[in-house]
């Protein structure tokens, strides 16, 4: 494990560009990454099979592109996006609400040492004994936004805690990207009407790329 301090040469540039900024970070893996071209995956845990689909899909994809991919390593979408990136062998940066020795969900495991494997990052702001608290994933939502060169939403439901990464990503400047889905499914409810406010519909990785 590393500990990456704010006054660290080391300390990834983008994290620098906002006010609340982590102090330190413990990072497992490879810390280099943070400072890569990147994409955060996020969307519903209790995501559809369309939803499982179109996340491994498009992590898959991002990473054959060279394309680092991020998110929170929950249930669902953060999930399915990370297993096609380490299917594709590419690299993946996991953000924690909980400290490295508190792996959360325990599901998730054997996702951590594939990430790790492959040359990607699992990072945390909390210490490595800290438990998942229900306050603390917001606030992770706020890394996971800025080291993102934007935001990919592949589903997410009324009043989906998606939406806080999202609001962060705004605040940051990020563009936002959602994927169109069903109109009588309530997983799709928030990614629907983001692309009516303003979102960029993605149909394709290549929606992306020309983008950034």
């Amino acid at each position: 494990m590393q500990i990456i301090k704010e006054m660290d040469k080391t300390y990834p540039e983008k994290l620098r560009q906002i006010y609340d900024r982590p102090a330190k970070l413990y990072v497992e893996g490879d810390s280099n990454i943070l400072n890569s071209k990147s994409i955060s995956i996020i969307g519903s845990r209790n995501c559809s099979k369309y939803g499982m689909e179109v996340a491994y899909k498009f992590g898959y994809e991002l990473a054959k592109k060279g394309i680092t991919v991020i998110s929170g390593l929950a249930r669902g979408i953060d999930a399915y996006s990370h297993w096609g990136v380490v299917k594709a062998n590419g690299k993946a940066i996991a953000v924690l609400g909980s400290g490295l020795n508190n792996i959360y969900p325990r599901e998730n495991i054997g996702l951590y040492k594939e990430i790790i494997k492959n040359g990607g990052a699992v990072i945390t702001e909390y210490e490595k004994k800290s438990k998942p608290d229900k306050m603390h994933f917001p606030a992770r939502n706020r890394i996971i936004s800025a080291l993102s060169d934007g935001i990919l939403v592949v589903e997410a439901r009324r009043k989906s805690g998606t939406l806080i990464t999202v609001d962060f990503g705004l605040e940051h400047g990020k563009d936002i990207f959602c994927i169109p889905g069903n109109i009588t499914s309530d997983n799709s409810y928030s990614t629907n009407e983001l692309i009516k406010q303003g979102a960029i519909p993605v149909t394709c990785v290549k929606d992306i790329l020309d983008i950034l």
